[in-house]
């Protein structure tokens, strides 16, 4: 009796399916790579170029300057754009608790007024904080209190929605307007140095009137 051959015909669409399924396979195995690092390293810093970023904070500068419309007998000293430290972000923040990243910095402009009576530094203040409102600047913090018997500070602290801040603080001890212009924390080129920076520098004295 002749002998016939049984034979399995092959499933119909398997040379498509496996492909198919080692595909899903390989987008599933990126995504839980890229959901990984995330989870890892955190939200990315925004790229900063220091220069651009200085040159904002010395135009913050100028306004706040200007806006207090002091009389030229109150002067404020230069000053220069100095560098902050930034953390890791994400997991990774806890395996660098207490390092800061090297290729993120923010920024900030400090400098002064001396010898300013109360009541001009209340009406100063009072101008700059009108101005930093008209420009849609939202206000998170307010000092207007005595710290002790016989000490008054008083100050606010706005910030726009990009991040940046101004402060502005005075303080009957010392009869001296304390301002900080602040940019947030960004990624800056590798060939950034902080040494030589001649951006950096802010001189009250240079500032167009009108800012």
């Amino acid at each position: 009796m002749r002998k016939i051959s049984l034979r399995r015909a092959p499933a119909a669409g398997r040379s498509v399916v496996v492909p198919v399924v080692a595909a899903a396979v390989v987008a599933l195995s990126a995504a839980a790579a890229v959901a990984g690092n995330s989870v890892w390293n955190g939200e990315p810093y925004p790229s900063a170029d220091p220069d651009a970023v200085a040159q904002r904070l010395n135009d913050r500068s100028d306004e706040v300057y200007d806006g207090f419309g002091l009389p030229d007998t109150y002067a404020a000293a230069p000053g220069r754009v100095d560098t902050g430290a930034c953390s890791y972000r994400g997991l990774r923040g806890f395996a660098h608790v207490d390092e800061a990243r090297s290729d993120v910095r923010s920024f900030g402009l400090d400098w002064s007024v001396p010898h300013v009576p109360e009541a001009t530094a209340r009406d100063a203040q009072e101008r700059v904080r009108r101005q930093l409102v008209e420009r849609g600047w939202k206000r998170t913090h307010d000092w207007g209190r005595r710290t002790g018997a016989s000490s008054l500070q008083l100050g606010f602290r706005f910030e726009d929605p990009r991040g940046d801040q101004v402060d502005v603080q005075w303080n009957d001890a010392t009869t001296t307007l304390f301002i900080s212009v602040y940019a947030p924390c960004g990624q800056v080129p590798d060939t950034f140095d902080e040494h030589r920076w001649p951006a950096a520098d802010w001189d009250p004295r240079e500032s167009a009137p009108g800012l």
